[in-house]
C-alpha cells in the first residue's frame, strides 16, 4: 500500500473554551466560538481553522449606528484579555475599524 501525501489536518482551536459554530451556508468551514455576557453587553471571540492565525474578539451590544461608550472600551478589553490569557501576549491588528463620525458644524 502506498499513502499519498495530502492536506494536513487544520489545527485545533487555540482555546479550550472555543466550542464549534457551524456556518450555514458553507458546513465545510470549521469555525470557533465564544460568547459571555456582561452588563449590557456580551464578548465574542470567533477561531476559524481556514485562517488559524487570526483571533477575534467582538464586543455585541444593542447599539444602533453608535459606538460603545468610551467608559466600556476598557472594560471590554479587561474581559478579552482575561478570556486570552493562557496564550500570552498577542498582538493587536485592529481595533474598531469603523471610522469616526463626523463632526457636525
Amino acid at each position: 500500500m502506498t499513502l499519498m501525501p495530502g492536506v494536513a489536518p487544520p489545527p485545533d482551536p487555540p482555546l479550550d473554551l472555543l466550542a464549534p459554530n457551524p456556518v450555514p451556508t458553507d458546513p465545510r468551514k470549521r469555525v470557533y466560538a465564544f460568547e459571555l455576557e456582561r452588563d449590557d453587553w456580551v464578548v465574542r471571540l470567533v477561531w476559524d481553522a481556514d485562517d488559524p492565525e487570526l483571533l477575534e474578539a467582538e464586543c455585541r451590544a444593542p447599539l444602533y449606528g453608535e459606538r460603545l461608550p468610551r467608559d466600556e472600551v476598557p472594560k471590554f478589553w479587561s474581559v478579552v484579555k482575561e478570556l486570552v490569557a493562557p496564550l500570552g501576549p498577542l498582538p493587536v491588528e485592529a481595533a474598531d475599524p469603523r471610522p469616526a463620525p463626523a463632526p457636525r458644524d
